[in-house]
């Protein structure tokens, strides 16, 4: 007969076999795709990338050429950060697919097109690392992204790099597949093409910083209601509202993610892209990657004093609601889909 002391101690046992047992290796997935490729090209598409991207259990940059062994040692480091703190929402490929993604609003950031919003270079150039460390450092505030600026210095910065395996996977799997598709073959001479341009992009990147084309002035409420004449002249309230708040009938879109998106309510206070003057400088000069807000540098240029009263009135409406300002109440428009225009055709018939 078993005792309860053994009982317990056969129940301990058999816990303790079970978290001893070895998990399985992480692996990597085609993307959708690949996936929908004859299985010859779709096997050419996968052999290229593990080829110039490497495999989970072995990751590598693109645009590393010759990685050595501390530098693999980094890359592992960073996932096991991943696996640990981020793969739950951004899923094993890092394509924002992960177990609890679909209930977020906004979804977690899909690495694998190599796109990244919040960024300090020109609209459509990859982000620099110092970017991503920034987004961990902050957070995003308004989703349900957190700050991890907590983690050591060291793991910051391995999985940082360990994203950016994943965001140079992904893009050159979805180049190369999309070139696959479209000629029905993988042309063996394409591949070393699309992996310099990946590779490149990702460099190129580290030296495109944007840089104000004035220095910080002080941000008076003069600047403020000259900000205030500029929003409304040069097409910022067309989506953000008269009132900063949002609700217009052209505020809403898609994506490159193929998701629904609005112009910020900047009532908020919920700047995601960071609430120091040069990140909202950058995000005016710079636009917002994979989403309809367009950089406004080609527009604003010959006028630099403009960018910094536009910087000065999206402070003063983001701190109204912490100050304790009342907001004039603006028309509130419910967030539905557009209706695709032959929907909205057939159902006039």
């Amino acid at each position: 007969m078993i005792s309860a002391r053994n009982f317990s101690c056969l129940g301990m046992a058999f816990v303790c076999l079970a978290g001893c047992q070895r998990a399985e290796p992480v692996q990597w997935t085609a993307s959708a795709q690949t996936s929908k490729l004859a299985p010859e090209i779709g096997d050419a598409v996968t052999k290229a990338v593990l080829e110039n991207a490497g495999t989970a259990l072995r990751p590598k940059l693109v645009s590393e050429t010759t990685p050595d062994f501390k530098r693999e040692l980094h890359l592992k480091l960073g996932q096991d950060v991943y696996l640990k703190r981020c793969v739950q929402c951004h899923g094993v490929n890092g394509d924002g697919n992960g177990l609890v993604a679909a209930s977020m609003y906004p979804r977690p950031r899909d690495y694998t097109r190599g796109i990244f919003k919040f960024t300090s270079t020109p609209y459509g150039t990859k982000p620099r690392r110092e970017d991503l460390m920034a987004v961990l450092d902050r957070g995003v505030v308004g989703t349900s992204m957190p700050n991890f600026r907590l983690l050591p210095k060291q793991e910051i910065q391995a999985v940082v790099d360990y994203v950016i395996v994943l965001a140079q996977r992904g893009e050159l799997e979805y180049q190369l597949a999309v070139e696959a598709e479209a000629s029905e073959e993988l042309d063996p001479d394409y591949v070393p093409e699309v992996v310099e341009v990946v590779g490149t992009r990702w460099v190129d990147a580290t030296h495109s910083l944007t840089q104000p084309l004035t220095p910080e002035p002080e941000l008076t409420e003069e600047r403020i209601a000259l900000g205030r004449v500029a929003f409304l002249s040069k097409g910022c309230n067309k989506c953000h509202g008269d009132d900063g708040r949002g609700h217009t009938k052209d505020n809403i879109g898609k994506d490159s993610w193929g998701f629904s998106t609005r112009a910020a309510d900047l009532t908020s206070g919920m700047l995601h892209g960071g609430q120091e003057p040069i990140d909202i400088y950058r995000r005016i000069m710079n636009g917002i990657n994979g989403t309809p807000m367009p950089g406004f540098k080609s527009a604003l240029e010959s006028e630099p004093e403009t960018i910094w009263n536009l910087v000065s009135y999206v402070l003063s409406v983001s701190s109204r609601r912490r100050e304790g300002t009342a907001i004039p109440a603006g028309l509130m428009k419910p967030y539905v889909e557009p209706v695709p225009a032959e929907a909205a055709a057939a159902a006039e018939e």
